[in-house]
């Protein structure tokens, strides 16, 4: 015989069910932010949004809430981000993570600081790599820390008691998602203190990208973009190691400029990556050694996987500046986008184009040039890059290439991220499958 409940009972379990669905079902499941999305009304953070969407730090704050974001406005940005982190002996992506405050903190949150301030981590933290505490910056009130006024809310800096640590000015909130995400415009980017220290005395120097300068630097996009696509950056950073390597970067308007017949981007993609090479030096010229080299006539990269006395480059000094002839084009230096030993990398006036590819007055080019061009096409197995030695620690992080610049907004890795697809957890489906199954057995004892 079927033991009976008291209808009492019945009730008061039926009516604990109920209320566990509605409590379930009321219940906010955590808001995801799409910071990219957010950050994209604002104008002023336009350049600051594509540094972080084109890192890895976007696809790390998936499935985090109560954060903070230190965003700086594109007046306060140096010129490029990258040079500014790697003259630190910084990694990009590691001083954008010390920008995002694992906790959420409103401008009221700020005025209630107390006077010796508040140690806060950041996701630079989670990495592991930084020293101590070092991974965690300390804010204060502006008011406490001297710089009281009506366009300042707080002071951001690093824990470090030695000289060194730099910080930054709170101008402002921005916008917020309560609870979720707080954006906080700053004066500058933030460096973390040690980190020089930690990256000599733990790891070799991460290699520059050159692609993400390129971009930095705002007036190279078509560069930035066909070396993306070409898949020599590899090469790049790997001859830095050596004697270094001089770049000579054709503007936007240099493109702009070819002649029609000169048919540059229908080139396949092998033949793109020639002349790519053929606007990089194997050795680290500063400006002023370019001014004054001795012998003119230089090998290019791309001369190095094809035949001796190919595709090369006469550089001379004229008219107070430096001029380059490749046989068929005449360009000039017009600036110093990026200077910092073993890697140089020029603005130049025009497409390097090679006589080997582009032959004028009408030829068109014989079978032994062809044939130096497909050479040169693909490197042979005796120039690839020297591996690293075992005992040398490779570093944990390096800047990677810009997703946006392959047509993708996203994070890292690529792809885009929404973070308003991210699954809701899975505790929270857990509730609803108890409390159904608690009402399907309480049912038939109320019949």
């Amino acid at each position: 015989m079927r033991r009976q409940i008291p209808p009492v009972s019945c009730l008061v379990l039926l009516a604990a069910a109920v209320a566990l669905l509605a409590t379930a079902a009321a219940a906010p499941a955590p808001v995801a932010v799409n910071v990219t999305r957010v950050l994209s009304v604002f104008p002023d953070l336009s350049d600051f949004t594509r540094l972080l969407a084109s890192s890895p730090v976007l696809a790390e704050l998936a499935g985090r809430s109560s954060l903070t974001l230190l965003a700086v406005p594109n007046g306060h940005l140096p010129q490029s981000p990258s040079a500014f982190a790697a003259a630190s002996g910084a990694d990009l992506a590691d001083v954008l993570r010390y920008h995002v405050l694992l906790e959420y903190l409103a401008p009221a949150d700020l005025h209630r600081l107390p006077a010796s301030g508040k140690l806060v981590t950041t996701l630079f933290q989670t990495t592991g790599r930084a020293p101590a505490d070092l991974g965690a910056v300390n804010v204060t009130a502006a008011a406490a820390a001297g710089r009281a006024s009506a366009s300042s809310l707080a002071v951001v800096r690093s824990p470090a008691p030695f000289p060194g640590s730099n910080n930054a000015t709170v101008l402002g909130a921005v916008t917020a998602v309560p609870y979720n995400l707080s954006v906080l415009s700053v004066d500058g980017l933030i460096v973390p203190s040690g980190f020089d220290l930690a990256a000599s005395e733990s790891r070799p120097p991460a290699a520059v990208n050159i692609t993400r300068v390129l971009a930095d630097a705002r007036a190279f996009n078509v560069a930035a973009s066909m070396l993306e696509a070409s898949g020599v950056a590899g090469e790049f950073e790997a001859d830095e190691r050596g004697a270094g390597i001089t770049v000579f970067a054709p503007t936007d308007d240099a493109f702009a400029g070819l002649p029609a017949g000169d048919r540059l981007q229908s080139l396949p993609a092998d033949r793109k990556a020639v002349v790519l090479r053929f606007h990089v030096l194997h050795s680290y010229y500063p400006l002023g050694s370019l001014e004054s080299i001795v012998n003119p006539v230089q090998p290019t990269l791309a001369t190095e996987f094809s035949n001796a006395g190919r595709f090369t480059l006469n550089i001379t000094r004229s008219n107070g500046s430096v001029a380059i002839d490749t046989g068929v084009v005449q360009a000039t230096i017009t600036r110093t986008v990026f200077d910092q030993n073993p890697v140089a990398v020029f603005a130049v006036s025009k497409v390097l184009l090679p006589k080997e590819m582009f032959p004028r007055d009408g030829a068109g080019g014989d079978s032994s040039t062809v044939a130096a061009t497909a050479a040169a096409s693909s490197p042979p197995p005796a120039a690839t890059a020297p591996e690293a030695s075992a005992s040398v620690r490779t570093p944990p992080t390096k800047l990677s290439s810009p997703p946006a610049l392959r047509g993708g907004g996203g994070g890292g890795g690529g792809k885009d991220y929404d973070t308003a697809s991210a699954p809701a957890p899975a505790r929270a489906i857990g509730w609803w499958w108890w409390c159904i199954a608690l009402v399907v057995y309480l049912l038939p004892l109320l019949v």
